[in-house]
C-alpha cells in the first residue's frame, strides 16, 4: 500500500471498545486497543494515502452470539440498550465495510464507524 500510495484497512472493533459491557473486560479492553490503533496508524499512514478505519457493531445475529441470545435476560439487556430496538444483522455490517472501502469514503481516516442502532448515544 506504501509503494502504490493509496489503499484502504478496515479493522474489525466493536460497540465495546467505546462502552463498557459488564462481565466483558478483556473483549472491551481488546477493542479499545483496536480503536486507538485505528487512529494512530490513520495518523501514520495518511501521507500514504492509505485510510485506516474501523468498524464497531453492536451484538450481531450469527452463531457466536447465538448461545448468548438463548439467555433471554441477556436479551433483553441487549435490546433495552439499543434505541432502534434491535440487534444487529451481518448485513448491517457489511454495509458499513462497503462503504468504508469505496471511493465515498476517501476523506475518512481515523473513524470508527458505529453500528449499533444508537448503544454508543448513552
Amino acid at each position: 500500500m506504501i509503494a502504490q500510495k493509496s489503499g484502504k484497512i478496515i479493522n474489525m472493533s466493536s460497540q465495546t471498545g467505546t462502552v463498557a459491557i459488564p462481565q466483558r473486560a478483556a473483549y472491551c479492553a481488546s477493542k479499545g486497543g483496536v480503536n486507538q490503533l485505528t487512529r494512530l496508524l490513520a495518523l501514520e499512514w495518511a501521507p500514504h494515502g492509505i485510510n485506516v478505519n474501523a468498524v464497531a457493531p453492536t451484538f450481531v445475529e450469527t452463531k457466536f452470539t447465538e448461545p448468548m441470545f438463548k439467555d433471554e435476560e441477556f436479551y433483553r439487556y441487549c435490546l433495552s440498550n439499543i434505541p432502534l430496538g434491535r440487534v444487529g444483522k451481518p448485513s448491517d455490517v457489511t454495509g458499513a465495510v462497503v462503504y468504508l472501502a469505496s471511493s465515498a469514503s476517501d476523506l475518512v481516516t481515523g473513524h470508527i464507524l458505529h453500528v449499533d442502532g444508537g448503544w454508543t448515544c448513552h
